[in-house]
């Protein structure tokens, strides 16, 4: 046979390699290339399915047990197992899978309104100090350290005690006390970004402070503040859980602080009674967490260069 017939190195078909890979993905738009980044990480999917089956648990559960969570079904105490009973019963002899069921809707829910409260706040506070300067950022920062060094937890306590431990009363405190985080992540996003050049040219064009504020900086200050977001909403779920553990929540609402908090006084006795709860807590923080390390990855473009 002729040398024709042998291949060469240099007449072999191009190969997919990861680096083939990463070219391709570089052709992407900005969306989709932070959509890659997110689903290339491992830890940030399981994180995401973890959360996913603690929300399909919570929302889709009463559909599949419908038993009212406040009613004494047995006696107190029972073990998990016993008697048909998945994960027991409280105290109170009421169905701890009940109470999981409707105690996570509660905690998720509070998570994320609390974490939207501080993050309405946090956002104002930081964009109007890192867009004006000056004296407008000085008093602002001087306010926003002034709730950075109070005790959250303490100060939360006081605004419970003071209004009343209500659902929103609890929702509210935990976001008033939070917002100072996302407060300066904002503010060190609009001083960067404030001196670049589109900012400079839409200012020139007589455009107003609140259209380059809310339409032109914010938008392109979003990737860190989201991240932020996303961690206060696990950060919200553990503070309810102190509250409710001090008891300082709501009774008549079901939350899985409250499953810890009503039954803290037998842990000695039945500590399945809260490590149950206590459990799901953790599991549902470490989902966020995961996702935000991923989030964080994703939107992050130095990142997504060297990736």
């Amino acid at each position: 046979m002729s040398n024709l017939d042998t291949p060469t190195p240099n007449s072999s078909p191009p190969s997919t390699t990861d680096q083939g890979e990463v070219d391709s993905t570089k052709t992407l738009s900005p969306m989709k290339e932070m959509a890659f980044m997110f689903l290339r990480n491992y830890e940030a999917m399981f994180g995401l399915i973890l959360l996913l089956g603690i929300a399909a648990f919570t929302f889709l559960g009463p559909l599949l047990y419908p038993t009212d969570p406040f009613e004494m079904v047995w006696a107190p105490f029972t073990y998990p197992g016993e008697e048909g009973f998945l994960f027991g019963t409280d105290y109170l002899g009421r169905d701890l899978l009940a109470e999981m069921i409707a105690g996570g809707r509660v905690s998720i829910a509070i998570g994320l309104s609390a974490a939207a409260i501080s993050v309405v706040i946090g956002v104002f506070v930081g964009a109007l100090a890192g867009y004006y300067g000056g004296i407008v950022e000085e008093a602002l920062m001087r306010f926003t350290e002034f709730f950075q060094v109070l005790p959250t937890l303490l100060f939360s306590m006081v605004i419970v005690a003071l209004f009343g431990a209500s659902l929103w009363t609890v929702t509210f405190a935990i976001g008033i006390v939070s917002w100072p985080a996302v407060a300066r992540v904002t503010r060190s996003e609009f001083l960067r970004i404030r001196e670049l050049e589109y900012v400079t040219a839409a200012r020139s064009s007589s455009a107003r402070d609140g259209y380059l504020i809310f339409r032109v900086i914010l938008p392109n200050a979003l990737p860190p503040i989201i991240v932020q977001a996303n961690l206060m909403v696990g950060s919200a779920i553990l503070f309810e859980a102190a509250l409710s553990f001090l008891g300082l929540s709501d009774p008549n609402v079901m939350s899985w602080g409250q499953i810890i908090g009503s039954n803290r006084t037998y842990i000695l006795d039945a500590g399945f009674a809260v490590a149950i709860p206590g459990f799901a807590i953790f599991l549902t923080v470490l989902s966020i967490s995961l996702i935000g390390d991923g989030l964080n990855d994703a939107l992050n473009p130095k990142l997504r260069q060297r990736g």
